[in-house]
């Protein structure tokens, strides 16, 4: 379950910290913080975690003057940062006194739910101390109490799986592009090794290699000749074609897994002609079919 309260807008005036957008994660442990401060890193946000409750103002105005990416924080905060301050709710107030408009995302779950999830990992629980779990976790909601209902939204991870709860933040905080798997089509040369972060890798080594024709030797495959010269060759169509099949085939299900970046790598011998012909055409049939695709050479060049 999400509950999402009315925010406060940006500072009216343009004031810089008014283009800086806060976020604050906090909320009962086992509740769900890593996953959703991942979240929030695969859409933008520059996110520090267990960061003093004493030093969020400090943090927000380094944000601020820093620009750029950091213009997108997000804050987590749990027990071992409370070890300097036990008011959050005055650290939030802190910031909206000095412009700042965060919006304050409190994960909760049943206790039930949160004492099954400590007993799997077989940790106990940061407040507990010499008592039960469920004494920790009634500590921990006492001291959060006021933090929760200052919240701008509260997410339930009773019920949500890591994926679900993932999927949650990103449409909060997301839009769409953020949310977009993107896809890199790498041409390499086998005689330097495969590509360590490829997902696929489609060989086009069957194919005439145009090293051997004299008038293409010293020409890549992003020149037309060469191009015209592979995609022209018995099979390279339909390589090309069965290989944009597979891969819009799967990037639904990578996006509902949270990947966010996919690499097709296409080898050939040196990675000048075919590869680079291959990548060029593939990665704009994929752009074709609506996604977000583009080519790189590894290799290109470095004969």
């Amino acid at each position: 379950m999400v509950e999402a309260r009315t925010t406060g807008g940006y500072v009216e005036g343009g004031t810089a910290e008014s283009d800086t957008t806060l976020v604050v994660v906090t909320g009962l442990s086992g509740g769900g913080r890593s996953t959703v401060a991942r979240a929030l890193e695969n859409v933008g946000y520059y996110v520090v975690d267990n960061l003093p409750q004493a030093l969020m103002l400090d943090m927000a105005e380094l944000a601020m003057k820093a620009g750029g990416a950091a213009r997108r924080t997000a804050m987590v905060l749990d027990v071992r940062s409370r070890a300097f301050s036990t008011d959050l709710a005055g650290a939030i107030r802190e910031l909206k006194e000095r412009g700042f408009s965060p919006r304050v995302v409190f994960v909760d779950a049943d206790d039930e739910v949160l004492i099954r999830r400590f007993e799997s990992v077989r940790r106990s629980h940061p407040l507990q101390g010499e008592g039960r779990l469920a004494d920790g976790i009634a500590v921990e909601r006492e001291l959060l109490e006021e933090a929760r209902d200052q919240a701008d939204v509260i997410i339930d991870t009773s019920h949500l799986n890591v994926n679900q709860l993932r999927r949650r933040v990103e449409e909060l905080f997301g839009g769409e592009d953020a949310r977009r798997l993107r896809l890199t089509v790498l041409s390499f040369g086998f005689k330097y090794g495969l590509p360590p972060d490829a997902d696929f890798v489609l060989d086009a080594r069957f194919l005439p290699n145009p090293y051997w024709v004299p008038e293409l030797r010293e020409h890549t495959g992003r020149e037309a000749a060469v191009s015209a010269y592979v995609l022209g060759q018995e099979g390279a169509d339909a390589f090309v074609a069965s290989y944009a099949e597979l891969v819009n085939a799967t990037t639904a299900g990578f996006e509902r897994e949270g990947k966010r970046y996919l690499t097709v790598a296409v080898g050939c011998t040196g990675g000048k002609h075919r590869s680079v012909a291959i990548a060029e055409e593939l990665a704009e049939r994929l752009r074709q079919s609506g996604l977000a695709a583009n080519a790189q050479h590894r290799d290109l060049g470095r004969e």
